[in-house]
């Protein structure tokens, strides 16, 4: 059977197409990329997965698919060609379009499609179930947390994926029969779909985050004339041919102006949350109670409670945000009001989300590894009224110079570490000359104990010493949660 056949299938494939005839490439052979392979060779296709690294575990995964007929080849080098007679590439999504396996597609014209995008196809004609996807710069993760809590306490069969870590491809060749999905969907993840069309879909914001992958113009969409924009038009590609609603951020212009460009079914409707009071078609705050004046037929003028701020746990403005955004895709879904309160209420988030590890003399210490970004560290910082902040690592591009002007009232001390360290403390002699600050310039597993026992002393009672890094983890650590256990651990060995 020629390629030219197959290219002309390939296209428009589901689940049902005769993948039989195909040859797909398997870019990475990380969690998603083992997937892709394993749901691929279900379909019978002929599959061959490449990846640079021969780690332990990348062999044990190799190991698993050659008994099932895959070829896979490690090690470097490994990812220099892509193979002749090649129908599809299916990419990990962290690699960049530039990826000289990825570029060589682009040029003879095979089609690169990310998991998210093969889960999808998986799922068409006969497998379909809903999904309700989230995107976002900050909040993707705690944001379907809630959903999913939502959609099991409203009785349904649900499952968190994408992004958050369990493979969409997985939940499609599981053999429950799953009623909705919820989605985390990051925008490397979006950059490699096309056809997705969602029951539902949120963007939480948008900040600067992840420049160096959007640095190369190579994978930039048309009119596209810098790196931000281009983050932006991946975020955005979530609206697109959305079934029901898009979810936006009131306080966030440039999500509402992604709905409003976005090529959407007809009929499908634009939904906002907000802090404060709701106008129609909104989801808000009214008192002490998150209220919903989207999903009710006298929207016009009232509204119903969802839950109460109470609800949200840890409480902090942006996890109300995140659980507004959460109700407006549960209750897109038909799940009743008091599920959306008792999912809530059961929900228990993982750890270094502004997680309290200790009070010692007054003083709160608070790890929020997980804000690897200017725009997760601001959210964090504006919980609290006074604060020692440690933060620092690698920066990603982005700046803290909008930060550090905003939260520069709010600072009684800063203590910086990393590699990027004195991209904030420059913006800190910039904008707040008056706040004391400590560059530590050691890298080893020390710098978080000397951090932390330099906070202690400049705190008060009644302060926060909070761990908002405003910068990804793996110049010192393995990941954020190894940061935020070093930060705990350091606070351990303080006495009141």
């Amino acid at each position: 059977m020629g390629r030219g056949f197959v290219k002309d299938w390939m296209a428009g494939a589901d689940r049902l197409s005769p993948w039989s005839q195909a040859t797909v490439v398997v870019a990475g052979l990380g969690t998603s990329g083992f997937a892709a392979a394993d749901g691929l060779m279900d379909l019978g296709a002929r599959v061959v997965v490449l990846d640079a690294s021969d780690s332990p575990a990348n062999q044990e995964k190799a190991t698993v698919l050659e008994m099932l007929d895959v070829t896979v080849r490690l090690g470097p080098g490994a990812t220099d060609t892509l193979p002749d007679d090649v129908d599809l590439v299916v990419t990990s999504p962290g690699w960049r379009p530039s990826a000289p396996l990825l570029a060589q597609a682009a040029l003879r014209g095979v089609p690169v499609w990310g998991e998210v995008e093969l889960a999808w196809r998986m799922s068409l004609p006969d497998r379909t179930v809903p999904w309700l996807a989230v995107t976002g710069t900050n909040g993707k993760t705690t944001t379907v947390g809630m959903l999913e809590s939502m959609l099991t306490a409203a009785g349904l069969r649900t499952s968190a994926v994408g992004n958050v870590g369990r493979p969409i491809v997985e939940a499609v060749l599981d053999e429950v029969d799953y009623d909705v999905l919820a989605v985390e969907l990051s925008s490397f993840q979006l950059h490699w779909t096309n056809s997705l069309s969602l029951h539902s879909a949120a963007v939480l914001n948008l900040a600067p985050d992840h420049l160096e992958w959007y640095a190369d113009s190579a994978g930039w969409p048309p009119g596209v004339t810098d790196p931000m924009a281009a983050y932006a038009a991946d975020k955005a590609r979530i609206y697109a041919r959305v079934q029901r609603s898009c979810v936006y951020n009131v306080a966030d212009p440039a999500t509402e102006h992604m709905v409003e460009e976005a090529e959407v079914v007809e009929g499908a409707r634009a939904i906002g949350f907000t802090l404060g009071i709701p106008g129609p078609s909104m989801l808000g705050v009214v008192d002490d109670l998150l209220v919903d004046r989207a999903f009710i037929p006298q929207r016009r003028d009232s509204a119903i409670e969802v839950a109460k701020l109470s609800d949200v746990v840890p409480y902090a403005p942006h996890n109300v945000e995140n659980a507004l955004a959460a109700a407006a895709l549960a209750r897109s879904f038909g799940v009743h009001p008091t599920a959306v309160a008792d999912g809530l209420r059961r929900l228990r988030l993982g750890d270094h989300r502004i997680q309290t590890v200790a009070e010692v003399g007054g003083v709160r210490y608070v790890d929020d590894s997980k804000a690897t970004n200017p725009h997760a560290a601001a959210a964090s910082l504006a919980a609290f009224d006074h604060v020692v902040w440690i933060a620092g690592g690698q920066a990603k591009g982005t700046t803290f110079d909008d930060l550090v002007t905003a939260v520069a009232p709010k600072l009684r001390a800063v203590v910086v570490l990393g590699v990027d360290r004195h991209v904030i403390a420059d913006a800190l002699a910039r904008h707040a000359p008056e706040v004391p600050v400590n560059v530590l310039d050691t890298s080893d597993h020390g710098a978080m104990q000397q951090a932390v026992e330099w906070a202690a002393a400049r705190a008060v009672p009644g302060d926060v010493v909070l761990l908002a890094p405003g910068c990804a983890s793996k110049d010192m650590y393995p990941d954020y949660a190894a940061r935020g256990d070093a930060f705990a651990a350091a606070v351990t060995t303080l006495t009141g």
